[in-house]
């Protein structure tokens, strides 16, 4: 059986700048309805981002078979041949000419404080893309991306009855409650964070129970009190990986998610696919960007080993 995992989702250049100074004593609280500002940055550094790519190049390192189906734009020739270089598979991603690459561009100040602009650009023709063109496939997962991407890439996997995994993340608040529950019952599996999955339920009007009886899987996770795994009527508690340094939480979601698409392909038991999932945010979460940490599926294997007491 082949173990290609499509990985549907954004791809985005992060363009990070740090301002040395604070907001709030730049910003007038009586003066914010006509607001012209202008902030030195002194450092300017571009990541390599998007929720497809993260997920891929933590799914490679594993040892996976990613397959990214995504939009990128005109600006996007460095970001392929990266892509090359890693051993990533992009027939599944389409150029669009007509536009830039998504970015985000992100202004923080001493405290940490962030002023944030995104730029759809070519995500928002990931519609056009198609789950039939790509193959057979193990898994999907679809995470967040253009919205008519997501929806039409759901039902593209529910036609040709690909398993695939619903990763709303921050797209969540685009879809309507019936839309939601439309995604729930073609999943096979659903995962988010604490505070999504509050809104997922809210939007919804599910609880957290019936969620989880309709799917094979429902991973819900809660940063440093660790995750937890609803599965034929058990739920497993996955414990939080200590980090070997907390520098910066970009794509830790995504590493995560990487850790959970090898458990899948692999035919691991859930609670050691949970481990392996909160092993992967440890490690992405020590290093800054999304993409720049750098470890062999041997070292995670031995990290595994060391921290839980058996091999997977």
């Amino acid at each position: 059986m082949t173990k290609t995992t499509l990985i549907c989702g954004s791809l985005a250049f992060d363009k990070i700048m740090q301002y040395n100074g604070r907001f709030g004593e730049t910003l007038l609280a009586d003066q914010l309805h006509k607001v012209n500002v202008s902030f030195l940055v002194p450092t300017l550094r571009t990541e390599y981002g998007g929720c497809s790519a993260n997920i891929a190049y933590n799914l490679k390192m594993l040892g996976g078979e990613p397959l990214i189906m995504a939009a990128i734009g005109q600006d996007g020739g460095e970001y392929m041949e990266r892509f090359d270089k890693l051993g990533i598979e992009t027939r599944g991603i389409r150029k669009i000419t007509h536009s830039y690459t998504a970015q985000c561009f992100v202004t923080a100040d001493l405290d940490n404080n962030q002023i944030n602009a995104f730029h759809p650009g070519a995500m928002e023709f990931a519609h056009e893309n198609n789950v039939g063109d790509q193959g057979e496939l193990r898994v999907a997962i679809i995470a967040p991306d253009g919205r008519g991407g997501m929806i039409k890439h759901a039902r593209d996997c529910a036609a040709l009855q690909v398993p695939f995994m619903f990763d709303p993340g921050q797209q969540l608040p685009m879809f309507s409650g019936d839309e939601l529950i439309e995604f729930i019952n073609q999943a096979t599996y659903v995962a988010a964070n604490d505070y999504e999955f509050e809104m997922l339920m809210d939007r919804t009007g599910l609880t957290l129970a019936e969620i989880a009886g309709r799917l094979e899987a429902l991973i819900i996770t809660r940063g440093e009190k660790g995750s937890e795994i609803h599965t034929g009527g058990k739920r497993h508690e996955i414990p939080c990986v200590q980090a070997a340094a907390v520098v910066d939480p970009t794509g830790c979601g995504d590493a995560y998610r990487a850790g959970l698409l090898f458990g899948i392909t692999n035919d691991l038991d859930w609670p050691t696919t949970g481990r392996l999932a909160s092993l992967m945010g440890a490690i992405k979460i020590a290093h800054q960007g999304g993409q720049n940490h750098l470890v062999t599926a041997d070292q995670i294997a031995d990290k595994f080993e060391a921290e839980f007491g058996y091999r997977f």
